[in-house]
């Protein structure tokens, strides 16, 4: 869920925002592999890879921080992708973010 207004989702309590950054760097060869595909066209698995990589790590971290908390779930979650670039040098950058809360026991 990514959204706390689903019918079946009971929230009970909200415990607080929670965030998570990833930094990964971009390597000359996906670099590289990137500058082909955006000539050719198609699409870059490396680049895909990254991306899916950088998401499950900064998801994971969420999950991690909601059970120190003591939540039921993490819900409205946003991620918001960037790169950064600079000196020859290219990195994306993740902040996933979403609210640790308490469902209500049936």
């Amino acid at each position: 869920m990514t959204t706390e207004t689903a019918h079946d989702l009971p929230v009970d309590e909200r415990l607080g925002i929670l965030t998570a950054e990833y930094v990964v760097g971009l390597n000359i060869f996906r670099d590289i592999a990137a500058a082909v595909r955006d000539t050719f066209g198609g699409r870059s698995e490396t680049m895909q890879r990254g991306l899916r990589e950088a998401r499950e790590a900064a998801l994971d971290d969420l999950r991690a921080q909601a059970v120190q908390l003591g939540a039921d779930a993490v819900v409205a979650v946003d991620l918001d992708y960037s790169e950064i670039s600079g000196g020859g040098k290219s990195m994306l950058f993740l902040v996933a973010s979403g609210t640790a809360v308490k469902l209500s026991q049936v």
